[in-house]
Protein backbone atom coordinates (compact mmCIF):
# COMPACT_ATOMS: atom_id res chain seq x y z
CA UNK A 1 0.00 0.00 0.00
CA UNK A 2 1.24 3.58 -1.04
CA UNK A 3 2.18 5.37 2.13
CA UNK A 4 0.83 8.77 0.77
CA UNK A 5 -2.41 6.74 0.77
CA UNK A 6 -2.52 6.00 4.76
CA UNK A 7 -3.85 8.84 7.14
CA UNK A 8 -3.63 8.47 10.67
CA UNK A 9 -5.48 10.82 13.51
CA UNK A 10 -4.40 10.81 16.59
CA UNK A 11 -6.93 12.27 19.57
CA UNK A 12 -4.91 13.17 22.77
CA UNK A 13 -7.15 13.67 25.38
CA UNK A 14 -7.17 14.12 28.87
CA UNK A 15 -8.21 10.98 29.53
CA UNK A 16 -7.51 8.61 26.53
CA UNK A 17 -5.10 8.74 23.37
CA UNK A 18 -7.36 7.17 20.81
CA UNK A 19 -5.51 6.74 17.23
CA UNK A 20 -7.14 5.57 13.97
CA UNK A 21 -5.43 4.73 10.87
CA UNK A 22 -7.39 4.81 7.44
CA UNK A 23 -6.46 3.88 4.09
CA UNK A 24 -7.94 6.46 0.88
CA UNK A 25 -8.98 4.10 -1.88
CA UNK A 26 -10.27 5.90 -5.06
CA UNK A 27 -13.41 5.75 -6.49
CA UNK A 28 -14.97 5.03 -10.45
CA UNK A 29 -13.83 8.74 -11.21
CA UNK A 30 -10.23 8.40 -10.10
CA UNK A 31 -11.12 10.81 -6.93
CA UNK A 32 -10.37 9.62 -3.42
CA UNK A 33 -12.92 7.62 -1.91
CA UNK A 34 -14.50 7.39 2.12
CA UNK A 35 -11.69 6.57 4.86
CA UNK A 36 -11.26 2.75 4.93
CA UNK A 37 -10.31 2.07 8.82
CA UNK A 38 -7.92 -0.23 8.91
CA UNK A 39 -6.54 0.03 12.18
CA UNK A 40 -7.60 1.40 15.86
CA UNK A 41 -5.39 2.30 18.85
CA UNK A 42 -6.37 3.34 22.62
CA UNK A 43 -4.28 4.15 25.48
CA UNK A 44 -4.99 5.80 29.04
CA UNK A 45 -3.51 9.10 28.87
CA UNK A 46 -2.38 10.28 32.31
CA UNK A 47 -0.04 13.10 31.11
CA UNK A 48 -2.74 15.60 30.08
CA UNK A 49 -4.86 17.41 32.02
CA UNK A 50 -7.61 19.64 30.49
CA UNK A 51 -6.12 19.37 27.15
CA UNK A 52 -2.40 20.99 28.21
CA UNK A 53 0.26 18.53 28.67
CA UNK A 54 1.29 18.41 31.89
CA UNK A 55 3.93 15.42 31.82
CA UNK A 56 5.93 14.78 28.57
CA UNK A 57 7.08 11.65 29.06
CA UNK A 58 3.32 9.82 30.35
CA UNK A 59 2.23 11.38 27.15
CA UNK A 60 4.82 10.38 25.01
CA UNK A 61 4.37 6.82 26.55
CA UNK A 62 0.62 6.86 25.54
CA UNK A 63 0.30 7.81 22.53
CA UNK A 64 3.47 5.33 21.49
CA UNK A 65 1.22 2.58 23.39
CA UNK A 66 -1.97 3.62 21.33
CA UNK A 67 -0.15 4.14 17.63
CA UNK A 68 1.79 0.45 17.79
CA UNK A 69 -1.45 -1.27 19.30
CA UNK A 70 -3.34 0.57 15.89
CA UNK A 71 -0.03 0.07 13.57
CA UNK A 72 -0.26 -3.90 14.55
CA UNK A 73 -4.16 -4.56 13.62
CA UNK A 74 -3.25 -2.55 10.40
CA UNK A 75 -0.55 -4.15 9.45
CA UNK A 76 0.90 -0.96 8.21
CA UNK A 77 3.63 1.49 10.17
CA UNK A 78 3.01 5.87 10.15
CA UNK A 79 4.99 8.43 10.09
CA UNK A 80 2.63 11.03 9.65
CA UNK A 81 -0.74 12.29 11.69
CA UNK A 82 -3.41 14.72 12.11
CA UNK A 83 -3.71 15.55 15.78
CA UNK A 84 -6.14 17.18 18.07
CA UNK A 85 -5.90 19.58 20.37
CA UNK A 86 -8.01 20.82 22.97
CA UNK A 87 -8.79 22.34 26.69
CA UNK A 88 -9.88 26.20 28.04
CA UNK A 89 -7.17 28.19 26.45
CA UNK A 90 -8.46 27.26 23.03
CA UNK A 91 -10.37 30.46 21.95
CA UNK A 92 -11.83 32.01 18.89
CA UNK A 93 -12.41 35.76 17.14
CA UNK A 94 -14.09 37.35 14.31
CA UNK A 95 -11.94 38.57 11.87
CA UNK A 96 -11.93 40.45 7.81
CA UNK A 97 -10.08 40.25 5.11
CA UNK A 98 -9.65 42.61 2.44
CA UNK A 99 -8.00 42.27 -1.14
CA UNK A 100 -7.98 43.83 -4.55
CA UNK A 101 -8.65 41.46 -7.19
CA UNK A 102 -5.26 40.51 -8.67
CA UNK A 103 -6.20 39.86 -12.52
CA UNK A 104 -6.86 42.64 -14.87
CA UNK A 105 -10.32 40.50 -16.12
CA UNK A 106 -11.80 41.26 -12.50
CA UNK A 107 -12.01 37.30 -12.25
CA UNK A 108 -11.63 35.32 -8.69
CA UNK A 109 -8.99 32.92 -8.79
CA UNK A 110 -8.28 30.15 -5.74
CA UNK A 111 -5.35 31.99 -5.37
CA UNK A 112 -7.25 35.55 -4.36
CA UNK A 113 -9.15 33.37 -1.91
CA UNK A 114 -5.95 32.14 -0.35
CA UNK A 115 -4.60 35.95 -0.16
CA UNK A 116 -8.09 37.25 1.42
CA UNK A 117 -8.03 34.57 3.96
CA UNK A 118 -4.38 35.00 5.27
CA UNK A 119 -5.29 38.88 5.33
CA UNK A 120 -8.12 38.05 7.52
CA UNK A 121 -5.22 36.22 9.72
CA UNK A 122 -3.59 39.86 10.04
CA UNK A 123 -5.53 40.50 13.65
CA UNK A 124 -4.21 41.36 17.07
CA UNK A 125 -3.17 38.20 18.57
CA UNK A 126 -1.22 38.12 21.71
CA UNK A 127 2.63 36.45 21.77
CA UNK A 128 1.75 33.77 23.40
CA UNK A 129 -1.07 32.52 21.37
CA UNK A 130 -0.99 30.48 17.87
CA UNK A 131 -3.35 31.07 15.08
CA UNK A 132 -4.81 27.22 14.44
CA UNK A 133 -7.45 27.93 11.96
CA UNK A 134 -9.32 30.58 10.32
CA UNK A 135 -12.39 29.29 9.03
CA UNK A 136 -14.44 31.35 6.39
CA UNK A 137 -18.15 32.30 6.98
CA UNK A 138 -18.77 34.44 4.06
CA UNK A 139 -17.23 36.07 0.83
CA UNK A 140 -18.20 39.67 -0.40
CA UNK A 141 -17.92 40.70 -4.04
CA UNK A 142 -17.79 44.81 -4.44
CA UNK A 143 -21.26 45.21 -2.70
CA UNK A 144 -22.68 41.73 -3.00
CA UNK A 145 -22.46 40.17 0.24
CA UNK A 146 -23.22 36.43 1.81
CA UNK A 147 -21.28 34.75 -1.07
CA UNK A 148 -20.19 30.75 -0.02
CA UNK A 149 -17.72 30.38 -3.20
CA UNK A 150 -16.15 33.29 -4.83
CA UNK A 151 -13.84 31.87 -7.19
CA UNK A 152 -15.12 32.26 -11.04
CA UNK A 153 -17.01 35.53 -9.99
CA UNK A 154 -16.19 39.01 -11.02
CA UNK A 155 -14.98 42.20 -9.65
CA UNK A 156 -12.77 44.36 -8.04
CA UNK A 157 -12.62 44.11 -4.03
CA UNK A 158 -12.96 40.92 -2.52
CA UNK A 159 -13.82 40.56 1.14
CA UNK A 160 -14.10 37.86 3.64
CA UNK A 161 -15.56 37.38 7.24
CA UNK A 162 -14.18 34.94 9.00
CA UNK A 163 -13.36 32.99 12.60
CA UNK A 164 -10.08 32.66 13.72
CA UNK A 165 -9.57 29.77 16.35
CA UNK A 166 -6.18 30.52 18.68
CA UNK A 167 -4.44 28.37 21.28
CA UNK A 168 -1.29 29.04 23.56
CA UNK A 169 1.74 28.67 21.71
CA UNK A 170 3.17 26.44 24.53
CA UNK A 171 0.61 23.90 24.71
CA UNK A 172 1.01 23.69 20.71
CA UNK A 173 4.77 23.44 20.76
CA UNK A 174 4.44 20.50 23.93
CA UNK A 175 2.03 18.34 22.05
CA UNK A 176 4.20 18.73 19.18
CA UNK A 177 7.36 17.51 20.94
CA UNK A 178 5.56 14.73 22.15
CA UNK A 179 4.39 13.47 19.17
CA UNK A 180 7.47 14.02 17.52
CA UNK A 181 9.40 11.80 19.81
CA UNK A 182 7.17 8.90 19.09
CA UNK A 183 8.80 9.23 15.28
CA UNK A 184 5.24 10.83 13.84
CA UNK A 185 5.04 13.98 12.17
CA UNK A 186 2.20 16.72 12.55
CA UNK A 187 0.33 16.74 9.15
CA UNK A 188 -2.07 19.31 11.00
CA UNK A 189 -3.29 20.41 14.20
CA UNK A 190 -7.00 20.45 14.66
CA UNK A 191 -9.53 21.63 17.84
CA UNK A 192 -10.73 18.62 18.97
CA UNK A 193 -14.80 20.27 18.40
CA UNK A 194 -13.96 20.96 14.46
CA UNK A 195 -12.53 17.07 13.96
CA UNK A 196 -15.57 15.99 15.88
CA UNK A 197 -18.29 17.76 14.08
CA UNK A 198 -16.55 16.68 10.91
CA UNK A 199 -17.40 13.15 12.17
CA UNK A 200 -21.29 13.69 14.04
CA UNK A 201 -22.89 16.33 11.85
CA UNK A 202 -24.54 16.34 8.60
CA UNK A 203 -24.27 19.34 6.13
CA UNK A 204 -27.89 20.03 6.50
CA UNK A 205 -27.90 20.56 10.21
CA UNK A 206 -24.55 22.70 10.07
CA UNK A 207 -26.95 24.89 7.19
CA UNK A 208 -30.07 24.83 9.62
CA UNK A 209 -28.02 25.79 13.02
CA UNK A 210 -26.68 23.38 15.43
CA UNK A 211 -24.57 23.28 18.43
CA UNK A 212 -22.08 20.35 18.67
CA UNK A 213 -21.54 19.53 22.75
CA UNK A 214 -18.58 17.10 22.60
CA UNK A 215 -18.42 16.34 26.60
CA UNK A 216 -14.46 15.03 27.02
CA UNK A 217 -12.87 14.25 30.38
CA UNK A 218 -11.03 17.27 31.27
CA UNK A 219 -13.45 19.65 29.91
CA UNK A 220 -16.22 20.39 27.33
CA UNK A 221 -15.74 21.57 23.69
CA UNK A 222 -18.64 23.47 22.07
CA UNK A 223 -19.09 24.61 18.12
CA UNK A 224 -22.37 26.33 16.74
CA UNK A 225 -22.70 26.46 13.33
CA UNK A 226 -25.25 28.41 10.96
CA UNK A 227 -25.40 28.47 7.15
CA UNK A 228 -23.02 25.80 6.98
CA UNK A 229 -20.09 27.29 8.48
CA UNK A 230 -19.22 27.56 12.10
CA UNK A 231 -20.47 30.80 14.41
CA UNK A 232 -18.58 30.33 17.35
CA UNK A 233 -16.15 28.19 19.00
CA UNK A 234 -15.71 27.48 23.00
CA UNK A 235 -14.59 25.15 25.75
CA UNK A 236 -15.95 25.17 29.15
CA UNK A 237 -13.32 23.71 31.96
CA UNK A 238 -15.28 21.50 33.06
CA UNK A 239 -15.95 17.49 31.88
CA UNK A 240 -16.54 14.07 32.60
CA UNK A 241 -13.96 13.49 35.22
CA UNK A 242 -15.48 16.04 37.28
CA UNK A 243 -18.73 13.54 37.42
CA UNK A 244 -16.04 10.99 38.43
CA UNK A 245 -14.83 13.21 41.26
CA UNK A 246 -18.34 14.40 42.24
CA UNK A 247 -19.24 10.45 42.77
CA UNK A 248 -15.85 9.52 44.76
CA UNK A 249 -16.66 12.43 47.19
CA UNK A 250 -20.14 11.85 47.74
CA UNK A 251 -19.98 8.21 47.82
CA UNK A 252 -16.52 8.02 50.23
CA UNK A 253 -14.69 5.86 47.61
CA UNK A 254 -11.82 5.94 45.46
CA UNK A 255 -11.58 7.75 42.15
CA UNK A 256 -11.27 4.24 40.09
CA UNK A 257 -14.09 2.67 41.85
CA UNK A 258 -16.11 5.51 40.92
CA UNK A 259 -15.19 5.82 37.23
CA UNK A 260 -16.46 1.89 37.22
CA UNK A 261 -19.29 2.73 39.30
CA UNK A 262 -20.48 5.65 36.86
CA UNK A 263 -20.22 3.73 34.18
CA UNK A 264 -21.86 0.51 35.19
CA UNK A 265 -24.47 1.79 37.13
CA UNK A 266 -24.37 5.87 36.11
CA UNK A 267 -27.74 7.63 35.10
CA UNK A 268 -28.70 11.26 35.19
CA UNK A 269 -32.26 10.32 36.27
CA UNK A 270 -33.23 10.01 39.64
CA UNK A 271 -36.82 9.33 39.25
CA UNK A 272 -35.85 6.15 36.58
CA UNK A 273 -34.41 5.04 39.68
CA UNK A 274 -36.11 3.07 42.43
CA UNK A 275 -35.12 4.56 46.31
CA UNK A 276 -34.24 1.40 47.84
CA UNK A 277 -31.87 0.48 44.87
CA UNK A 278 -28.67 -0.22 46.65
CA UNK A 279 -24.90 -0.47 45.28
CA UNK A 280 -22.68 -3.25 46.85
CA UNK A 281 -19.30 -0.91 46.84
CA UNK A 282 -17.32 -4.54 47.59
CA UNK A 283 -17.74 -5.41 43.99
CA UNK A 284 -15.62 -2.65 42.64
CA UNK A 285 -12.73 -1.94 45.51
CA UNK A 286 -11.47 -4.28 48.17
CA UNK A 287 -11.41 -1.38 50.38
CA UNK A 288 -14.86 -0.65 50.80
CA UNK A 289 -17.61 -2.29 52.12
CA UNK A 290 -20.46 -0.66 52.37
CA UNK A 291 -23.57 -0.44 50.65
CA UNK A 292 -24.61 3.11 48.57
CA UNK A 293 -27.88 4.36 47.14
CA UNK A 294 -27.82 4.20 42.98
CA UNK A 295 -30.56 7.05 44.16
CA UNK A 296 -27.76 9.12 45.40
CA UNK A 297 -25.65 8.42 42.52
CA UNK A 298 -28.14 9.43 39.87
CA UNK A 299 -28.85 13.12 42.10
CA UNK A 300 -24.97 13.42 41.84
CA UNK A 301 -24.53 13.04 38.43
CA UNK A 302 -27.34 14.74 36.96
CA UNK A 303 -26.12 18.17 39.38
CA UNK A 304 -23.20 18.01 37.40
CA UNK A 305 -24.64 17.50 33.90
CA UNK A 306 -27.26 19.83 34.87
CA UNK A 307 -24.23 22.40 35.46
CA UNK A 308 -22.66 21.68 32.23
CA UNK A 309 -26.09 22.21 30.17
CA UNK A 310 -26.56 25.21 31.98
CA UNK A 311 -23.37 26.62 31.51
CA UNK A 312 -23.56 25.89 27.52
CA UNK A 313 -27.17 27.77 27.34
CA UNK A 314 -25.62 30.67 28.85
CA UNK A 315 -22.98 30.64 25.87
CA UNK A 316 -25.72 30.57 23.69
CA UNK A 317 -27.51 33.47 24.91
CA UNK A 318 -24.41 35.11 24.75
CA UNK A 319 -24.48 35.25 20.55
CA UNK A 320 -28.35 35.24 20.61
CA UNK A 321 -29.09 31.82 19.64
CA UNK A 322 -30.64 30.82 22.94
CA UNK A 323 -33.69 28.15 21.61
CA UNK A 324 -32.59 29.65 18.06
CA UNK A 325 -30.95 26.14 16.57
CA UNK A 326 -33.81 24.21 14.24
CA UNK A 327 -30.99 21.32 14.18
CA UNK A 328 -30.76 21.35 17.77
CA UNK A 329 -27.75 20.02 20.01
CA UNK A 330 -25.74 16.91 19.02
CA UNK A 331 -23.68 15.65 22.19
CA UNK A 332 -20.53 13.37 21.65
CA UNK A 333 -17.64 12.22 22.92
CA UNK A 334 -17.26 10.12 26.12
CA UNK A 335 -19.42 11.62 28.70
CA UNK A 336 -22.50 11.58 26.16
CA UNK A 337 -23.02 7.76 26.94
CA UNK A 338 -24.39 9.02 30.00
CA UNK A 339 -27.96 6.85 30.79
CA UNK A 340 -30.94 9.41 30.06
CA UNK A 341 -28.37 12.52 28.84
CA UNK A 342 -31.04 13.42 26.16
CA UNK A 343 -33.91 13.60 28.15
CA UNK A 344 -32.12 16.03 30.92
CA UNK A 345 -30.21 17.96 27.64
CA UNK A 346 -33.65 18.55 26.37
CA UNK A 347 -35.11 20.23 29.62
CA UNK A 348 -32.40 21.84 30.35
CA UNK A 349 -31.28 23.62 26.72
CA UNK A 350 -34.93 24.00 25.32
CA UNK A 351 -33.97 22.10 22.08
CA UNK A 352 -34.20 19.39 20.32
CA UNK A 353 -31.28 16.66 21.27
CA UNK A 354 -29.52 13.50 20.02
CA UNK A 355 -26.25 11.56 20.74
CA UNK A 356 -24.47 11.76 17.42
CA UNK A 357 -22.07 8.69 15.83
CA UNK A 358 -19.59 8.88 13.51
CA UNK A 359 -20.37 8.79 10.05
CA UNK A 360 -18.86 8.69 6.71
CA UNK A 361 -16.92 5.35 7.44
CA UNK A 362 -15.54 1.93 5.70
CA UNK A 363 -13.69 -1.14 7.38
CA UNK A 364 -13.52 -1.62 11.12
CA UNK A 365 -16.50 0.74 12.20
CA UNK A 366 -18.15 -1.78 14.13
CA UNK A 367 -15.10 -0.95 17.03
CA UNK A 368 -15.32 2.71 16.50
CA UNK A 369 -18.97 3.09 16.60
CA UNK A 370 -18.81 4.93 19.54
CA UNK A 371 -19.07 8.69 20.61
CA UNK A 372 -16.42 8.88 22.67
CA UNK A 373 -14.19 8.09 19.09
CA UNK A 374 -15.77 11.26 17.66
CA UNK A 375 -13.19 13.35 17.48
CA UNK A 376 -10.58 10.43 16.45
CA UNK A 377 -12.79 9.91 13.52
CA UNK A 378 -12.93 13.52 12.70
CA UNK A 379 -9.45 13.64 12.22
CA UNK A 380 -9.10 10.97 10.00
CA UNK A 381 -12.06 12.62 7.73
CA UNK A 382 -10.20 15.96 7.98
CA UNK A 383 -7.01 14.49 6.77
CA UNK A 384 -8.61 12.66 3.88
CA UNK A 385 -10.04 15.98 2.40
CA UNK A 386 -6.77 17.66 2.42
CA UNK A 387 -5.68 15.03 1.04
CA UNK A 388 -8.79 15.20 -2.06
CA UNK A 389 -8.15 18.80 -1.96
CA UNK A 390 -3.91 18.63 -2.65
CA UNK A 391 -4.87 15.58 -5.20
CA UNK A 392 -7.22 18.30 -6.88
CA UNK A 393 -4.94 21.03 -6.74
CA UNK A 394 -2.09 19.16 -8.19
CA UNK A 395 -4.66 17.49 -11.24
CA UNK A 396 -5.88 21.64 -12.09
CA UNK A 397 -1.90 22.75 -12.10
CA UNK A 398 -1.30 19.84 -14.32
CA UNK A 399 -4.45 20.33 -16.43
CA UNK A 400 -3.41 23.84 -16.98
CA UNK A 401 0.04 23.50 -17.78
CA UNK A 402 -0.65 21.43 -20.48
CA UNK A 403 -2.99 24.23 -21.44
CA UNK A 404 -0.73 26.27 -22.01
CA UNK A 405 1.30 23.68 -23.24
CA UNK A 406 -1.04 23.08 -26.30
CA UNK A 407 -1.83 27.14 -26.52
CA UNK A 408 1.54 27.30 -27.92
CA UNK A 409 1.13 25.71 -31.03
CA UNK A 410 -2.02 27.42 -31.71
CA UNK A 411 -1.51 30.35 -34.34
Amino acid sequence: MAKDRLICGIDVGSTKVRVIIGSLGEDGSGHASVPNVIGVGVAPSLGVRKGAVVDVEETIKAITTAVEEAERMAGEPVDHAVISIGGPTIVSQDSRGVIAVSRADGEILPEDVARVVEAAQAVSVPMNRKILKVLPRSFAVDDQSGIKDPVGMSGIRLEVEAHIVTALAANVKNLTKCVHQTGVDVDDLVPTHLAAAEAVLSKRQKELGVVLIDIGGGCVSLAVFEEGTALTTACLPVGAAHITNDIAIGLRTSVDAAERIKIEFGTCQPNEVARDDQIDLSSFSNLDHQMVSRYQLAQIIEARLAEIFQMVREHLAHIGRDGMLPAGAVLTGGGSKTAHIVDLAKDTLGLPVQVGYPVELEGIVDKIDDPSYATAIGLLIWGSRSQRRSSSFERGRVMGTLKEWFKSFMP
